[in-house]
């Protein structure tokens, strides 16, 4: 039996034989040629290929995972059609006069190692991105068809690493768990893993002689368990017979009310990144959505979203939802989600910068469009409007200035408008010590934990070497949340959680007793709160 320790980004338990994906690189050999041109028009050609293949790839991904997690192919294909990298390959061909191989793995190489030596942990990640289009456009200038890593068998499989379009295209039946050498919590292969519900561990020391043995995952400990003795075997498979019986109990949790012992009624709704999620939220039975990312609509287009487009999005997830509650988030741009089309400027920290409410404010044609949307679409069922990133009344006041001539506007149009409550995100120690006098301007408040943690306490949450000084579960943090329901109550309006937070069952019933009435979640953690809350 041997024992290897790794980083899960998945929990769950899996038992089976072990096949080791063996990826092997492309042997590229510089050759010399004389047609330059002709050496061009095999790179523009596989380019277009290649791009084909990952717009393919983007359909079967939303199928699996849904649009925002498919979203990376789309910026794989865009990265190919980048001049810059085009400009070096084809550089390298003219001046060099050498085969478009070499040429695309130099440039590959020199782009990915730009990538990784960035400080900004979302440019860093994109070396990852640069090497996989980089491999996808060698392949395909060699003629070879993407191999699929799996057999007939269902197997744990262990590998160097696996690229994105690599993960979503294994046929989840055959795949119990995955482990990999390299790799971090953040990657998009660690998110795919953890969409499609796969046990899978990253940044352990695996070697290509496990193949064939019977292995165990233990996604809760992180640990790779090759060869297990009898008795470690039954443990594990007792576990996992457990884990699947705690599965079925909780789908008999459907259609159960999400209240106390001692009476409290807790609505418990799903966040979501776009419409294709909300078969995931009637399948884990929802109360409503709590936070649906309206972003999403312009991170998918190349330009500003129209009216029209918006209003058939949210009229699609309000009537889909057949009369629950559906709040909808206004533009969140900004930040670590940047789009080029806005043409914001570079700035020093663009977490304290002009994101989300202020792009609104001081961009009020943008503004304005999203809001004729969400208010034609509140005709169709029972639509919310959440604020996000307030801290101050004025801002408040300017908002409610606007969304007024804005139904004003329609209302002349003859344009049929349902009733709409209207709330902010806190997300700002601004708003919470704010939030006595905020709460006589909304109808609801919606507590954004991650970004109140990141500015409480002064930690950029995209910055993985500050992880040793975040606390979740900090005093100043529970302290401010307090004071946000005791203000929202005392003005007669209710107040929830759409952070990460609200999910953290070590929480829970300190949640319920501060008097917080909604917790929105991921779809997949609706069930097992339930379960919670229905013991406090």
């Amino acid at each position: 039996m041997h024992e290897i320790t790794a980083k899960s980004v998945y929990s769950g338990i899996a038992i089976g034989k072990i096949k080791f994906y063996d990826k092997k690189p492309h042997v590229i050999t510089r050759t010399s040629v004389e047609d330059t041109d002709k050496e061009i028009s095999r790179y523009e050609t596989a380019t277009q290929a290649a791009i084909d293949e990952l717009n393919a790839l983007y359909e079967t991904a939303v199928q699996k995972v849904g649009e925002a997690n498919a979203e990376v192919f789309h910026v794989q294909a865009m990265m190919l059609e980048d001049e810059d990298y085009s400009d070096s390959v084809k550089n390298i061909i003219c001046m060099q006069n050498v085969n478009a191989e070499y040429a695309v793995a130099t440039t590959g190489d020199n782009f990915a190692e730009m990538f990784a030596g960035m400080d900004d942990e979302y440019f860093k990640a994109r070396s990852a991105d640069v090497k996989d289009i980089s491999e996808r456009l060698i392949r395909v200038l060699a003629g070879k068809s993407e191999k699929s890593a799996l057999g007939e068998e269902p197997v744990i499989l262990l590998a160097e690493d696996l690229a994105p379009s690599e993960t979503v295209q294994m046929d989840k039946s055959k795949l119990l768990a995955f482990v990999t050498r390299c790799g971090s919590a953040n990657s998009h292969t660690a998110i795919l893993a953890r969409t499609m519900g796969i046990p899978a561990l990253v940044q352990a020391d695996i070697s290509q002689e496990y193949e064939g043995f019977l292995a165990v995952v233990d996604g809760y400990e992180g640990k790779l368990i090759i060869d297990p003795e009898q008795s470690v075997y039954e443990a594990y498979a007792q576990k996992k017979q457990e884990e699947e019986q705690k599965k079925a109990l909780l789908s008999e949790l459907k259609g159960k009310e999400t209240i106390t012992k001692s009476g409290k009624r807790i609505q418990l709704y799903a966040n979501i990144g776009n419409p294709n999620d909300l078969a995931s939220v009637l399948e884990n039975d929802a109360g409503g959505i709590g936070l649906f990312r309206s972003e999403f609509l312009y991170l998918e287009h190349d330009t500003f979203p129209t009216e029209q487009q918006q209003f058939e999005a949210y009229k699609k997830v309000v009537q889909t939802m057949g009369g629950k509650k559906v709040i909808i988030r206004t533009l969140d741009i900004g930040a670590d989600k940047q789009v080029d089309y806005f043409g914001l400027e570079k700035e020093e920290n663009p977490a304290l910068g002009l994101r989300a409410i202020r792009i609104c404010l001081t961009r009020p044609e943008i503004f304005r469009t999203q809001l004729r949307a969400l208010y034609r679409a509140s005709a169709f069922g029972k639509l919310a409007i959440m604020y996000p990133m307030i801290t101050s009344m004025a801002e408040l006041r300017q908002i409610k200035e606007i969304s007024k001539a804005v139904r004003s506007e329609l209302e002349a149009e003859g344009v049929k408008l349902g009733e709409v409550e209207e709330g902010i995100m806190i997300e700002t120690p601004a708003a919470a010590i704010m939030s006595d006098e905020l709460a006589d301007e909304v109808d609801f408040f919606s507590i954004g934990t991650n970004d109140l943690s990141q500015y409480t306490m002064a930690i950029d949450r995209q910055n993985a070497k500050l992880d040793p000084f975040f606390d979740a579960h900090h005093p100043a943090l529970l302290r401010l949340i307090q004071m946000v329901c005791d203000s929202a109550h005392k003005a007669g309006i209710w107040v929830g959680i759409c952070g990460e937070l609200g999910a953290d069952t070590s929480l829970t019933e300190q949640f319920v007793q501060m008097g917080i009435d909604e917790l929105s979640v991921s779809p997949s953690q609706i069930l097992p709160l339930r379960k919670v809350i229905r013991q406090i």
